[in-house]
């Protein structure tokens, strides 16, 4: 069988090696000398005047002839050692396509490991754009590649991705399209914005822009990419090559020859996450009204947003897009619970570089009061008896504050913090509950 270009020393087992290891390096498709031999002895074997002939020289002068005589054919020759074999290549889609479980951890926890770097961020620095894809997704076709058609994958992962390169130049276009109007309705874009967010394109006055365009790493539906086939059938015309079977002729006609080609794509359904990162100094230095706020989220990300929409609608993103491929439903729902859980990450980010500046008994109160008023909330209005978890929390917190050293004030605020919380959820005559947890002694009285 046709082997992969490696030492002999790796095998040719590599259906664990990453898709991109197997669509490139690792792919089985070069022929040796076993493949020549079996080759030779299927044809002589054929009920056919060349099965004849080749059976004849095959006995009568031996393997080596034979394999030199049929590579020398002009029609239908062997393949040549270490040339390409088509039966192989054809064979070798279904090979490369594979996702292994291995594949698909690995994408899920790049995915979330970049949505987790992004939630660390400011809401205002940062946009995450989830969308669906709703045809195949293609890029990369134009690399070089021994099956025709390349295909673009994230090293060292071996993985499918959208460079960050190819996100922002679909975007570009969508807020030039609509700046320009050729859409109706602006959505409020302008040149200006676009040479501030993307950066400028005059040679003579370079300006970098100031949003970072993330790579993208699709979550694959199901468990292995797709192979779709295009057939050009002018092939001859487009190539300029005089060919007997097109007619000897360069001109596109109807005898000319389909020729089908497969390459390599993403299934629809599979999910996109778009991660866009501001340099939030150097816009307020450039334009401080892309920061203003414009419906709860600075108006760079409106603005984005909407060229989002436009290119998701209208552009499409990686290759073939003109013939549909690489369309793309935006899930508003999905940012809206991006929106909601990255202010919570922002908030509790806060919270915690607010405590970290307190001291160890300032930072038990807030945490004491963080607990009570959730529990609060989920209480609803309603009070629990003494000596159920609520009272016990209670309890607890004043247990705290009698065995650590804490000051008059703190010890205070403690008592008053108790007595509050003791108010809103325990069934309990207030001068009561201050006797039972001695919240006078904690205060430093005996009234």
């Amino acid at each position: 069988m046709p082997v992969a270009a490696v030492p002999a020393y790796l095998g040719q087992d590599f259906k664990d090696a990453s898709p991109g290891m197997r669509f490139g390096l690792l792919l089985p498709i070069w022929t040796d000398r076993a493949d020549q031999e079996a080759q030779v002895r299927k044809r002589g074997q054929a009920r056919s005047r060349e099965g004849q002939e080749v059976a004849q020289l095959l006995h009568h002068s031996g393997m080596e002839a034979t394999i030199a005589a049929l590579r020398a054919r002009p029609r239908s020759p062997l393949p040549g050692l270490w040339e390409k074999n088509d039966f192989a290549a054809r064979e070798a889609w279904s090979q490369v396509r594979a996702l292994t479980k291995r594949d698909l951890e690995y994408i899920r926890a790049l995915n979330t490991r970049a949505r987790e770097v992004v939630g660390t961020m400011p809401a205002i620095q940062c946009l995450t754009i989830d969308a669906t894809a709703i045809a195949p997704f293609t890029t990369g076709l134009g690399n070089e590649h021994p099956l025709e058609n390349g295909f673009s994958f994230l090293w060292p992962y071996g993985l499918p991705y959208l460079p960050g390169s190819g996100v922002k130049g679909v975007l570009r276009r969508a807020a030039q399209e609509l700046a320009r109007g050729e859409w109706g309705d602006t959505r409020g874009w302008n040149q200006a914005a676009i040479d501030v967010l993307f950066g400028t394109e005059d040679s003579n006055n370079p300006q970098r822009g100031v949003l970072s365009f993330w790579d993208v790493i699709p979550q694959i539906k199901g468990d292995s990419l797709m192979v779709e086939i295009m057939t050009p059938h002018q092939s001859h015309y487009y190539q300029q090559k005089n060919e007997r079977k097109a007619g000897d002729s360069t001109s596109p006609h109807d005898s000319g020859q389909p020729n089908p080609i497969a390459f390599l794509t993403v299934p629809p359904g599979s999910t996109f996450s778009f991660h866009v990162v501001c340099d939030v100094r150097r816009l307020e230095r450039l334009d401080g009204a892309l920061l203003g706020n414009d419906g709860g989220q600075p108006r760079w990300q409106t603005l984005l947003e909407a060229a989002f929409e436009h290119a998701f609608a209208w552009l499409g993103f990686g290759a073939k897009t003109a013939v549909g491929y690489g369309a793309m439903r935006y899930d508003r729902q999905a940012r809206q619970r991006a929106l909601e859980e990255q202010r919570q990450r922002q908030a509790e980010h806060e919270r915690q570089q607010r405590l970290a500046q307190l001291s160890p008994a300032q930072r038990a109160l807030e945490e004491f009061n963080a607990r009570m008023q959730a529990r609060a909330n989920e209480l609803r209005g309603r009070k629990t008896l003494v000596g159920q978890q609520d009272y016990q929390a209670l309890q607890n917190m004043v247990t705290l504050v009698q065995s650590e050293n804490w000051s008059p004030a703190d010890r205070a605020a403690a008592a008053d913090a108790v007595e509050t919380w003791g108010a809103k959820l325990i069934n309990i005559d207030p001068r009561d509950l201050r006797r039972r947890l001695g919240l006078a002694a904690l205060r430093g009285s005996h009234g």
